[in-house]
């Protein structure tokens, strides 16, 4: 059995008050929510914002950075934990534990109360992500930056508006490690070439899996996928972080949560999506968004072996949003 290493956040945060997401509106009819435009008095003050008009923390923005209210992560999250055999903590190479430092930022996507971020215009779709590749770079100094959207009770969201949460980690995740050490061992066994970059060659020659493509993306439902619908937006240029990534590939990410949206009843699923992107210092690496609609749930054989259950091949994913698609133009 392998501990955690040391520095590894080892705390049960406790997190905020649940919201309803039901509850959009107050009892006289105007918007309850924290995270719209005019109700910026609910939020701490803004770190960043795109703001064509107003005063900081005040109406007239487009897209809005504030710290996580109830953070699981702080700049100074209390002092180093004491030693590790007092208290009965027990040995320090079995029970490894750490303060909770770092920062945790919500990135609100638009100022009106969308409920997906599939729902915004192309323009207003296009700015939220510039802001995620803007808060990654205030973040350059972290082990790891990770990025990802939540939306619909079964993904885990507490509030509906559509908004990101970035997370500023002193050490790279154990999952993401692992990643980087497979795009290392490739680089090294074909001396030079990229794992994805390879990869992607080989779904666009196959094309049984690939949903969407055009000059700057390809989006694809990934071989061996967790779960139905699973969906993997990965740039046709190498490019190791997504702080240097062309925007345009933004467009082809709309475009797959659209498709998403019309295969899977209509409304927007819930799911879960994140950005992985290049771990400092990483120099084998090439990022790619992953989208995961939450259409089934996790039983005792996935969550106790790590097998994946999927009941609908990737294929087929592919090929049922590749012909909606159609259908609706």
């Amino acid at each position: 059995m392998q501990a955690q290493p040391a520095g590894v956040p080892a705390v049960y945060p406790i997190a905020g008050p649940a919201s309803d997401p039901a509850a959009a509106q107050a009892a006289d009819g105007s918007c309850s929510c924290p995270l719209c435009e005019g109700r910026e008095h609910e939020t701490p003050p803004e770190v960043y914002a795109v703001r064509p008009s107003g005063p900081a923390n005040g109406p007239g923005w487009t897209v809005r950075v504030v710290p996580n209210k109830y953070p699981l992560l702080a700049p100074e999250s209390g002092g180093d934990p004491p030693a590790s055999l007092e208290h009965g903590r027990g040995d320090p190479d079995l029970l490894v534990s750490g303060p909770a430092r770092g920062n945790h930022e919500v990135i609100v996507h638009d100022p009106q109360h969308h409920l997906s971020l599939g729902d915004l215009g192309p323009d207003q779709f296009s700015a939220a992500i510039a802001a995620w590749r803007a808060r990654l770079s205030a973040h350059e100094g972290a082990a790891y930056v990770h990025v990802s959207v939540n939306e619909g009770k079964q993904a885990g969201a507490s509030l509906e508006h559509t908004h990101a949460q970035l997370y500023a980690l002193p050490f790279v995740p154990a999952l993401v490690a692992r990643e980087r050490e497979r795009f290392t061992a490739h680089h090294n066994r074909t001396m030079g070439g990229c794992l994805l970059c390879d990869l992607l060659q080989e779904e666009v020659r196959r094309r049984d899996r690939v949903l969407a493509i055009d000059d700057h993306a390809v989006v694809l439902a990934p071989y061996a996928s967790r779960m139905p619908f699973e969906l993997q937006l990965v740039p046709r240029r190498h490019e190791r972080s997504f702080v240097d990534s062309d925007p345009l590939a933004a467009a082809l990410l709309q475009e797959a949560l659209a498709r998403l949206k019309l295969v899977l009843g209509g409304s927007p699923p819930p799911l879960n999506l994140w950005l992985r992107t290049a771990p400092k210092d990483a120099s084998n690496f090439h990022w790619h968004v992953d989208v995961v609609p939450r259409t089934t749930q996790l039983a005792g054989l996935e969550l106790g072996t790590g097998v994946a259950v999927n009941v609908r091949a990737p294929e087929e994913a592919a090929a049922e949003l590749r012909n909606a698609a159609r259908s609706a133009g």
